[in-house]
């Protein structure tokens, strides 16, 4: 027989959170424009032997609302992903998926080679694909008399 503890203080502390995060999106959409985004992705960033890899989870965002840029050693990945249409003649309804803009920047190594990156979406994971400089090899000079 298993027992299971019944906190009714964490049900109401779930409903508190959910409430607050609901009237904190709505609040932000209607009247703070100046927010940079509206949600953070997760990222993974992987090093391998000739480049970097990052992958970035972006379910229900379109290619073309994508937008990879570099500046000056650092990496900006942002975009949008579009709310659905809202119908309250559906009756209850429980939002859980963000909306919106999201942004996120990352800085590279001098190693990363910032005029072949490339950028690819596919079952909603962002790849960047960011290609190492190829090593610098020393090499002896001779010193003439």
């Amino acid at each position: 027989m298993n027992l299971t503890r019944f906190e009714p203080w964490s049900l109401v502390d779930l409903m508190h959170r959910d409430l607050d995060r609901l009237a904190s999106r709505r609040l932000s959409h209607n009247h703070d424009e100046q927010s940079v985004a509206d949600w953070v992705p997760a990222v993974d960033i992987v090093e391998e032997k000739d480049r970097f890899v990052l992958r970035a989870d972006v379910p229900g965002v379109e290619p073309k609302d994508i937008d990879v840029s570099m500046d000056a050693g650092v990496l900006s990945v942002s975009g949008e992903r579009k709310s659905e249409t809202e119908s309250d003649a559906d009756g209850v309804r429980r939002i859980e998926r963000f909306s919106g803009r999201f942004y996120r920047r990352f800085t590279l190594p001098d190693t990363a080679d910032a005029e072949n990156i490339s950028a690819r979406s596919e079952n909603g994971i962002l790849e960047v694909s960011i290609p190492k400089l190829a090593a610098v090899q020393a090499r002896r000079i001779t010193v003439e008399h």
